[in-house]
């Protein structure tokens, strides 16, 4: 292992030049200085394709560990993060096993064989009692495990997503082969990590993206998810079907999904904190993670609509202002909203703002808009472009900022849910915004930059339950 920094400056000639030396062939080892060697690498373009080209395959197979049912509808559960306090004792009261007594555990009252009043303690000991009951069962092979999810959209229209769960290399972000675009908080990655360490399992999987143009990722996925699944699920409405793959099929489709670099899609916390725990336990260096073909017809990003609740805005007002930068034009009564601001976003930022009493704007961003006289859109050209920070900037942030009442905010992917809060009097305004693409993701992910809050909601939500994976 090369000491840091001091050999590497042999490699140099002078500052952020690479010397001209033949050969340089490093062996990586999974332990905390690679962090700084990959963080060294990162501003020296041979060194980071050498470094990169010592690391292990991005993803593998894993041997997997699932519930002995073959029916799991009482057994699964959404991702912790998407479950309320309302929502948790709903899941729990479907079947003493349901996954959410793991993921969201509450300490037990028990003695010390429960974990006492340590509630990861006692996920963990419930894991275990569930191991020796025969509840869950590890798979004899390492394999890949196939998921299509089927699922309606807000609209009615029904489609079919296809992903596949396998374990993805946890390392840092310097190597560049996982993308973040999302900022995380302290908080929820101790609560995570905490869990992981008493469970020694990965027990929800991370939702990654993987780029292919050529959709080769995707057509052998859509192959495999055929013929009788292993199991079935239904839950709150997405209908999901399982299938095993083994042997010499797995490891092609590992190779597949792992070509290039993949996007977090849901689950940057987690996906940090498998990191972090990595560095505790270098020889547990993989997360379970559920894998999706940018190019799967079934994927989808649905926008974040922003509701304001809070008196005393006046709309006329706001409406004179935005004519700095925006195209003002009225929804006719008999107009689908949703289609004419589909229509309307096609070539330019646009959104439409409801106001009580019918009054329903639609705002187009003017050709010549000075947006570079707006610095808090955000750092890099790839979030300035994004049409969430624009309009989350010059349209949400000034009807927040209008009223004589405190202002709130709330979010929701259903338009309907939106234009009802305004319509029925509970809401001073609502903004609908047109959905975040795939490659905007990308660009935001690729420039190292994050995205604003409540930009993206992919559906559906990964299901936690399925697969998990000790580590």
């Amino acid at each position: 292992m090369v000491h840091l920094p001091g050999q590497l400056s042999d490699f140099f000639g002078e500052t952020g030049e690479v010397s001209e030396r033949g050969e340089v062939s490093f062996f990586i080892l999974a332990d905390p200085p690679i962090d700084r060697l990959l963080g060294f690498a990162q501003g020296h373009g041979r060194l980071r394709a050498i470094v990169n080209a010592e690391l292990p395959p991005l993803v593998a197979p894993l041997q997997g560990e699932r519930y002995a049912a073959q029916e799991l509808s009482a057994l699964i559960a959404p991702p912790y993060d998407v479950i309320s306090s309302e929502d948790r004792p709903r899941y729990a009261a479907r079947d003493p096993h349901n996954i959410v007594h793991l993921i969201l555990p509450e300490a037990s009252s028990g003695g010390r064989r429960s974990g006492g009043g340590d509630r990861y303690a006692h996920a963990a000991t419930l894991l275990a009692t569930w191991r020796d009951a025969g509840v869950v069962r590890r798979d004899p092979g390492e394999s890949v495990y196939i998921v299509a999810q089927d699922y309606a959209l807000p609209s009615g229209e029904r489609r079919t997503r296809i992903g596949m769960l396998a374990a993805v290399r946890a390392e840092p972000f310097a190597t560049r082969r996982v993308r973040p675009h999302e900022q995380t908080h302290s908080a929820p990655k101790a609560d995570r990590l905490a869990l992981l360490r008493a469970t020694a399992t990965n027990l929800e999987a991370i939702f990654l993206l993987a780029p292919d143009s050529d959709r080769i990722l995707a057509q052998a996925l859509a192959k495999r998810a055929s013929g009788i699944p292993a199991a079935r699920a239904e839950l709150d409405g997405v209908g999901i079907r399982l299938w095993v793959v083994s042997g010499d099929q797995a490891a092609e489709l590992a190779r597949l999904a792992g070509r290039a670099q993949l996007y977090i899609a849901d689950g940057h916390h987690r996906y940090e904190t498998a990191v972090a725990h990595t560095r505790e336990r270098p020889g547990a260096d993989r997360v379970l993670s559920f894998i999706v073909s940018a190019a799967d017809p079934g994927l989808t990003i649905l926008p974040t609509h922003r509701i304001v609740f809070g008196a005393g805005r006046d709309a006329t007002k706001l409406v004179a202002a935005w004519q700095e930068w925006f195209e003002v034009g009225r929804v006719a009564p008999c107009m689908d909203r949703v289609d004419r601001l589909a229509e309307l976003g096609r070539e330019r930022t646009a959104c439409i703002v409801a106001f009580p009493d019918a009054y329903d704007v639609t705002l187009v961003l003017k050709n010549d808009a000075r947006l570079d006289t707006v610095p808090e859109l955000g750092k890099t050209p790839a979030v300035r472009a994004l049409d969430v920070a624009r309009i989350e900037s010059l349209v949400v942030q000034r009807i927040l900022g209008a009223g004589t009442a405190t202002p709130s905010i709330a979010y929701t992917p259903d338009p309907h849910a939106a234009f009802d809060a305004v319509r029925n009097g509970r809401a001073a305004a609502a903004v609908l915004l047109n959905p975040t693409k795939v490659r905007d993701v990308f660009a935001v992910a690729d420039a190292g930059d994050v995205m604003p809050p409540k930009s993206t909601y992919f559906v559906p939500k990964v299901p936690s339950g399925l697969v998990m994976r000790p580590v």
